[in-house]
């Protein structure tokens, strides 16, 4: 079967492919997949079964190949047959194999000639075959009969296209002798997808069943309706044939013969029939192997060269060996130590492009969320001033006070230290989390020794618990200080005096701030660009759009893109203020909004202004950023027309006094807030960080010791001893693949590939084309006739696996669009 260079090619492919199946890798070369297209009872099916040389598949009237039948010929030393959706039975009797066929169709498709697209996966081992992939798939039909439904004309063809059109398949365009060759629907379709026509072959059945003086003479010798590949015709059996249960065998003699005797083609009867369409796929296999296997040979040793020292380190490996443990537990000790140090400190080794590091993390939790934090713990301007109010009114009692008291400004002050304990406290937490994060990552990498993981995360989680602990107490002492003693001689205090300048010079501002001409320099730098999106915008007004935003002191700006060209709005930044909003269910974005405190539109007739980002990272630091700006929390409003005196603060001499002692708190307030930002984070990276760096390369691995099971701490887990195993066996499969490489020729004699002709005769097929001529088109040359292959192709054809790769001659390919119909409308019924 096949010419003798592929025959003799065999037990090479099965020698590599034993190689590589021994590590439970399958040999694919890439081979091409041949499918076969025709219309109905076009005798497809007989083809492929004259390739395996034996009956197996179902038969019948009409639609009988209702499903995709991908079938895989695998050279084995036995016949038998499986299939993918009944793995663990082999079926050696090929009547049932046709049996299971037709049980599986029915089982999707019913039994009223409906079709599915879900192949059917049929695998035959026989010592009579090559690694080949075989596809029967539905004959092309016009009129949908039974329950079929209207558009089952595009169905198929769709179904075809999904086949056909990749670039590894060699299409059998079938198409039977009494018919009119210009119309053949398998011709059409394989015009669509191979206009060049340097896949299709031809292929004329029923040359027998021709009507009485006429033959397809000028057809099989290419002049007539000319492919590039040309034809080749093919005598199957008959129905009669079929249910006399004639061989195979005997069906191919009875073809030779008939070309031999037949006036108009015994003169290329040796480039006719099943056997020379046979060496004509061969021979497509043998050109493939021959110009895969540089490439092959070429992965192969890259991937064997990656191995080598990871199979040295293992061909030495001894596990019971007491030196192996303990060095392999300083090696995995020290490696934590390096990798959770690189993850706080950073590193430029291997730089993370996608994802902030952890040290990244926690610095954006130093200046970012914690500012933010300590600003939403803030009380408003009317509350801090109603309870001025009442603490000024509480200390003078029944009595009229005539100067403003010190208490009212010290209770104030220490009350609005205490509230700091909440964001203080959350900020320990917030580090505590991305430090035990870090660590689950880092430890990660023991999953070889689940012992030695167990106890190692477990000593370093309840250290960290340890040590938030500790900061936590500190946080209460740094805060306990602070409420200690209110030290109003700080120099950056205002004192007294200067409160009441400070609220007059205030006051002059916002009567003359009208009247400043030019912008401040420091309105112009930008704090921050980037990308947002307008989500509260109706989809009758455009819906939901992304713009480019500039942040700056003053306004924030956006822009159709980043080039800044085209900008689109300038939204002052006076009176704004932000707030947080709800995450939508199964919503993926990140949504805060924007609003004027006076209750006036913020963008065009909207009243607020909702921008989304894509991470929590970015909603964070876009509150930053606007914290920067001065655009606060909802709960700071600064509105001075709202913040009237509760009750009666009228006096004007109660009312100088709660400014007074408002502008004595907030200068005070703001000395505690820098000095709290500024000892949180130093801090936290004293009694969290830098502990957590001090305990894992310090003490990890005395308390590790201490426990006493150290030999047991290193033992491997079953997932690390089975890929020892298999990565010394792929080794020695690549080894053993690369040796029967170096034993195969490339000298196989090959046939080129045949000049292009006119193949323009061939109407697409969305076309319905003008019925074909007896007379040869005018202008059209003769093409060439179809190659004669030798009868020996050489010794030894190129071969080689892709069992634990993928060939880049084959990955880097783009396959070529699928044409869509558009299906014919469904009639309406009576």
């Amino acid at each position: 079967m096949g010419n003798p260079g592929m025959e003799e090619l065999i037990p090479l492919v099965n020698r590599l492919q034993d190689a590589l199946s021994s590590v439970g890798h399958s040999c694919s070369l890439h081979l091409p997949q041949i499918a076969v297209v025709g219309g109905q009872s076009a005798g497809k099916s007989s083809v492929l079964e004259n390739f395996v040389g034996r009956d197996f598949l179902p038969r019948g009237s009409g639609i009988v190949t209702r499903r995709p039948l991908i079938l895989q010929l695998l050279t084995a030393d036995s016949e038998y047959g499986e299939f993918l959706h009944c793995k663990e039975k082999k079926f050696t009797d090929f009547d049932e194999i046709r049996e299971e066929i037709e049980a599986e169709t029915r089982r999707l498709t019913g039994s009223n000639k409906t079709i599915s697209p879900v192949p059917i996966n049929l695998r035959i081992h026989s010592p009579q075959v090559l690694n080949l992939t075989l596809v029967d798939l539905p004959g092309i039909t016009k009129v949908p009969v039974g329950n079929q439904p209207a558009d089952i004309e595009y169905q198929i063809r769709d179904m075809i296209m999904q086949f056909i059109c990749k670039e590894n398949c060699l299409i059998l365009a079938v198409t039977p002798a009494n018919m009119d060759l210009a119309n053949s629907d398998a011709l059409k379709l394989a015009k669509d997808v191979d206009p060049q026509g340097q896949r299709t072959i031809g292929v004329i059945t029923k040359l027998d069943l021709m009507d009485a003086g006429t033959d397809a003479r000028e057809i099989l010798e290419n002049r007539l309706l000319p492919l590039r590949r040309g034809y080749i015709g093919v005598v199957n059996r008959s129905q009669k044939d079929i249910e006399g249960k004639k061989d195979i065998k005997a069906a191919l003699l009875a073809e030779q013969k008939f070309f031999l005797s037949h006036p108009a083609y015994r003169h290329m009867a040796d480039r006719m029939g099943t056997s020379y369409l046979q060496r004509v796929l061969n021979q497509q296999l043998t050109n493939h192997i021959r110009d895969t296997l540089p490439a092959v040979r070429s992965l192969l040793q890259d991937q064997l060269l990656a191995m080598n020292r990871e199979v040295e380190e293992y061909g030495q490996f001894s596990p019971d060996d007491p030196a192996r443990r303990t060095k392999a537990l300083l090696q995995s000790v020290q490696r934590l130590s390096v990798d959770f140090e690189k993850l706080i400190e950073g590193s430029g080794d291997e730089v993370d492009t996608v994802n902030l590091s952890a040290g990244a993390r926690i610095n954006r939790i130093f200046h970012e969320r914690f500012p933010y934090e300590l600003v939403k713990m803030e009380s408003d301007e009317k509350k801090l001033r109603q309870e001025i109010n009442y603490a000024i009114r509480n200390i003078h009692g029944v009595r009229t006070g005539l100067f403003t008291p010190n208490m009212a400004f010290e209770a104030i002050v220490k009350k609005q230290i205490s509230r700091l304990k909440g964001p203080c406290f959350n900020f320990v937490d917030m580090v505590g989390q991305e430090l035990t994060r870090t660590v689950y990552q880092c430890i990660n990498k023991l999953s070889s020794f689940p012992k030695l993981r167990g106890e190692t995360e477990r000593m370093v989680t309840t250290t960290i618990r340890e040590q938030e602990s500790k900061c936590r107490d500190q946080v209460l002492l740094l805060i306990d200080i602070q409420l200690a003693y209110v030290n109003t001689k700080h120099e950056d205090f205002i004192g007294f005096t200067n409160a009441q300048r400070t609220n007059n010079q205030n006051n002059q501002k916002t009567a003359s701030a009208g009247n400043q001409g030019v912008t401040p320099l420091s309105s112009l730098i930008v704090i921050r660009k980037g990308w947002l999106t307008i989500s509260n915008i109706g989809i009758m007004k455009g819906g939901a759009k992304e713009y480019w935003f500039i942040l700056t002191a003053q306004t924030l700006s956006w822009y159709k893109d980043e080039e800044e060209k085209e900008k689109k709005y300038m939204l002052p930044l006076d009176n704004l203020k932000l707030r947080d909003v709800e995450k939508s269910f199964m919503s993926r974005e990140f949504v805060f909004a924007l609003f004027n405190t006076e209750l006036r539109n913020v963008y065009k007739d909207y009243k607020s202004l909702d921008l989304a980002c894509s991470s929590q990272e970015q909603l964070d630091s876009w509150k930053a950023s606007l914290l920067q700006a001065g655009v606060y929390p909802e709960r700071v409003t600064v509105d001075e027309q709202e913040n009237g005196a509760p009750e009666n603060l009228s006096d004007p001499q109660l009312e100088r006094q709660v400014e007074t002692i408002r502008s004595l708190v907030e200068s005070y307030m703001s000395i505690i807030y820098k000095t709290i930002k500024d000892l949180m984070p130093k801090t936290i990276m004293h009694l969290m960080v830098n502990s957590m760096k001090e305990f894992i390369s310090s003490e990890l691995l005395a308390q590790l010791y201490a426990l006493g099971e150290g030999a047991a701490l290193m033992d491997e887990s079953a997932e690390q001893q089975q890929h020892r195993q298999e990565v010394l066996l792929k080794h020695a499969a690549l080894k053993e693949a690369l040796s029967v490489i170096g034993q195969i020729s490339t000298s196989t004699c090959t046939t080129p590939l045949p000049p292009p002709v006119d193949s323009s005769w061939i109407q697409p097929s969305s076309v319905v084309p003008q019925r074909a001529s007896s007379r040869r088109p005018w202008g059209r040359g003769i093409a060439p006739s179809a190659p004669h292959l030798p009868p020996h192709t050489g010794s030894n054809a190129s071969s080689s696996t892709d069992g634990l790769l993928k060939l880049p001659s084959q990955a880097h390919r783009p396959p070529p669009s699928v044409p869509r119909r558009s299906p014919p409308a469904i009639p309406h019924a009576k």
